[in-house]
């Protein structure tokens, strides 16, 4: 009915937003030609790395991230209260 075509424009647009590798790498070069660094140096080296772990520790602070915290109520579920 008229879920199909709202799921599939969902999904199109989900699929639309995701950027693969070669094209972050690009990225990564232009920043990296951006700051003025030179391909093919040890510096510019150094500023791609400096870039891919970056973006490793905000992959690991999101996996880590505690959404809301413990459940805080009275009577229902575990948890503990915030005063």
């Amino acid at each position: 009915m008229k879920i199909a075509p709202i799921a599939a424009l969902a999904l199109t647009l989900a699929a639309g937003g995701c950027i693969t590798a070669e094209e972050q790498r690009a990225l990564d070069v232009e920043k990296c030609h951006g700051f003025g660094f030179r391909g093919r140096t040890d510096a510019f080296a150094e500023c791609l790395q400096a870039i891919d772990l970056n973006r490793s520790a905000d992959r690991r602070a999101l996996a880590y991230r505690d959404f809301g915290g413990p459940y805080v109520g009275f009577g229902y579920g575990y948890g503990y209260r915030r005063w």
